[in-house]
């Protein structure tokens, strides 16, 4: 009988070494480099799926350093090979990806990975270990349904935070050695995140004209912005899964977005590409329920954040000012599902106020870099250096933003909407200390997050708000 410690362990990668999948990262950092190459994989995909996996590989390269790795199963790995157990990375990822990763963990002493010609997964993987070891003459380490064959000739069955089902399974071929399973427990809280629900507070933005109109008494009305709420959220949620996926190793490098769920491995980066489409399809039904207009510019907002998530968000002053325009959007985009005409006036203010919050969020971007001693931004086009202008410029814009604001109170149109429009004149000193202390703690290195999710829930802001809406509601 051949014991366990002299028996090689072989391991497979994805879901199991590293809490991803390469395939579905390397596809997503394909058409990071290039959008069109979308056109290129089902055509890679008919000549096979260990071609499209070559194609792939040949075009990106991944940083085995940034991968995040199931660290119990790893520290595991690492003491065997202390004890000079031969290791086997056994995977249907391509061979230059999993040789990379052999390479940087230094534990491994064979790879055994697709190539060109043969993708090395399931009844595959089998027949090589078999070829190489016998039946009964390797363990194996794995953590889905494909690999319950593999299990079954193997001496010892070693899970690793195993899919639904993969235990039971599992347990009715025979006795399992090991289980390493560091998953979480609450997947919901971890999908919200992903969704960030929490921005959808931005989306408030579609009541704005409906409001300034003095509309909203309209329950019709109100029912259609409320239904242009909805839709502008699944359809940002939608767009923050393919940012996250597109920038998985810019996140990893970021002290704090590498917590990130996908980044982190902590869910499924397959089951956030399926989420893609789904939210998409859910918001531009929801859309179809608005007038064509609506549809229009939301259509518009999703081809600009695509456009931004891909390249324009690496261009310094074009991203801040993509940013900027996409809060005027979501304004305009109130105005056309309640087919109101935004004033001038509204869409100048929300430009400058919100041109400004985005070079806050560039501008902390920037310290926290200066901070750990580098010179540039990872995946931006800012470097330290940049911080005096970038504080000049935003502080600019918030003011130029309260002018607007006191031009438009001194407008004829205030006159006729409102009964006392100098009540109105207070929301300039409020607008004032609201900015100058967004700055203040910027550049104390105070504010961690993004600005307008700050004052959604700085209790200070709040008050602001709502001293604001009272000032609002004296004035009719």
């Amino acid at each position: 009988m051949i014991s366990a410690t002299s028996r090689p362990l072989c391991v497979d990668l994805d879901g199991t070494l590293i809490r991803t999948d390469l395939l579905v990262e390397s596809i997503f950092a394909l058409l990071k480099l290039n959008i069109l190459y979308v056109f290129l994989l089902p055509l890679w995909l008919l000549k096979g799926k260990a071609h499209l996996k070559h194609q792939i590989a040949v075009r990106v390269d991944i940083d085995a350093s940034l991968l995040p790795y199931h660290g119990d199963f790893l520290s595991y790995l690492k003491e065997e090979d202390a004890k000079g157990r031969r290791l086997i990375l056994a995977t249907a990822s391509n061979e230059k990806f999993a040789e990379a990763i052999a390479l940087y963990l230094g534990i491994f002493h064979d790879v055994l990975a697709s190539n060109a010609t043969i993708n090395l997964s399931g009844s595959r993987k089998l027949e090589r270990l078999q070829s190489l070891f016998g039946d009964g003459g390797f363990d194996y380490a794995g953590n889905a349904m494909v690999d319950l064959p593999l299990w079954q000739k193997a001496g010892q069955t070693l899970l690793v935070n195993p899919e639904r089902g993969v235990k039971e399974a599992a347990e009715r071929q025979g006795a399992i050695a090991r289980v390493f399973d560091d998953r979480t427990d609450r997947p919901l809280k971890l999908y919200i995140k992903a969704l960030r629900l929490h921005h959808w507070l931005k989306n408030l933005l579609v009541f704005v004209p409906l409001l300034m109109s003095h509309r909203f008494g309209d329950l019709t009305l109100v029912g259609q912005a409320i239904v242009a709420f909805l839709a502008f959220g699944l359809c940002a949620s939608s767009v923050y899964l393919l940012n996250d996926l597109l920038d998985l190793p810019d996140d990893r490098k970021h002290p704090l977005k590498r917590r990130r769920p996908f980044a982190a491995g902590s869910i499924s980066i397959v089951h956030g590409a399926m989420l893609i489409p789904f939210l998409l399809v859910a918001a531009f039904s929801l859309a179809l329920l608005l007038p064509v207009e609506f549809l229009g510019v939301l259509a518009s907002y999703y081809i600009i954040t695509l456009a931004y998530s891909l390249r324009l968000k690496r261009v310094a002053l074009v991203d801040v000012l993509t940013l900027s325009g996409l809060y005027t959007i979501r304004i305009i985009a109130g105005a056309a599902a309640v087919l109101v005409v935004p004033s001038f006036w509204l869409l100048a203010f929300s430009m400058f106020l919100f041109l400004s919050l985005a070079l806050v969020k560039r501008f902390t971007e920037v310290l926290a870099v200066q901070q750990q001693n580098r010179i540039s931004t990872s995946g931006r086009g800012y470097i330290t250096i940049d911080l005096e202008t970038l504080s000049q410029f935003g502080s600019s814009s918030a003011y130029m933003a309260v002018l607007v604001l006191a031009f438009y109170i001194n407008s004829d149109a205030v006159k006729e909407l409102y009964t006392h429009p100098e009540v109105i004149w207070l929301l300039c000193p409020l607008l004032l200390y609201m900015v100058t202390r967004i700055w203040l703690l910027a550049r104390r290195g105070e504010m961690h997050e993004d600005p307008v999710v700050f004052i959604i829930r700085d209790r200070r802001s709040q008050w602001l708000a709502g001293i604001g809406a009272i000032l609002l509601w004296l004035a009719l």
